[in-house]
C-alpha cells in the first residue's frame, strides 16, 4: 500500500469515527455510556440510608459504613438529648435531594483522621460528575465549614460559608446563626 493510500485509509477512519461519534451524541448515547461507566467503576458507592445534612450511610465491603462528611456541620435533627435545630430538616432534605439515587465517590483527607469518636469513616463526598455534596451545602447556606479540625479544604470551605452569609443564603436569613466562643457555628433549636 503506497503513502497515498494509507492516508486515504486513515482520513476514512477517522471521518467514521467523527461521524460515529456525532450521532452517538445526537441519540444521547455517549451521556447513557458515561454515565454507565462511572456508575460500575470501583470507589463509588451506593447510599443505604441518609442520617441527617452531614451524614449519610453506604453500602460498602458487604455491609453499611456511615459516612461522616469532612469539614461541614449541618444544624441537628437526630442528636440525642437535644431538640431539632432551626434549618436541620431543611439540610437533611438537601443533602437527600442532592444526591438522590447516584452513587458517591468518597474521598479522604491527609489531615484528618480516618474515623470520628463515633466510628463514623470521615469522608469528602462526590457527587459523580465531580460536585463535592460539602461544598454545595455550603455555599447555598444549609450547613457551616467546621473548622475545629484541620482539614485541606477548610479555607475553600471558610470562602463558600462567608458567600453563603453575605448573601444571605438559607440558614443565613431563615435562623439566627450564633457563633459559640469555641469558634464553631451553631443556629437555635426550633
Amino acid at each position: 500500500m503506497s503513502k497515498r493510500s494509507t492516508k486515504r485509509a486513515v482520513t476514512a477512519v477517522v471521518s467514521l469515527i467523527i461521524v460515529g461519534l456525532a450521532f452517538a451524541s445526537q441519540q444521547g448515547w455517549l451521556g447513557t455510556a458515561k454515565q454507565a461507566a462511572e456508575q460500575s467503576q470501583p470507589g463509588l458507592y451506593s447510599i443505604d440510608h441518609f442520617v441527617d445534612g452531614d451524614t449519610i450511610a453506604v453500602k460498602m465491603n458487604d455491609g453499611t459504613e456511615t459516612i461522616r462528611m469532612i469539614g461541614i456541620d449541618t444544624p441537628e435533627t437526630h442528636k440525642p438529648n437535644a431538640p431539632v435545630q432551626c434549618y436541620g430538616p431543611a439540610a437533611a432534605a438537601y443533602t437527600k435531594s442532592l444526591i438522590g439515587t447516584n452513587q458517591v465517590r468518597l474521598a479522604s483527607d491527609p489531615k484528618s483522621t480516618n474515623r470520628d469518636r463515633y466510628n463514623r469513616l470521615l469522608r469528602y463526598v462526590y457527587l459523580p460528575g465531580g460536585k463535592m455534596v460539602e461544598t454545595e451545602l455550603i455555599k447555598n447556606g444549609y450547613g457551616f465549614a467546621y473548622t475545629s479540625f484541620p482539614f485541606t479544604k477548610s479555607n475553600e470551605f471558610v470562602s463558600a460559608q462567608e458567600q453563603a452569609k453575605s448573601a444571605s443564603k438559607g440558614l443565613w436569613t431563615n435562623c439566627q446563626p450564633f457563633q459559640e466562643a469555641n469558634g464553631r457555628w451553631q443556629t437555635e433549636n426550633l
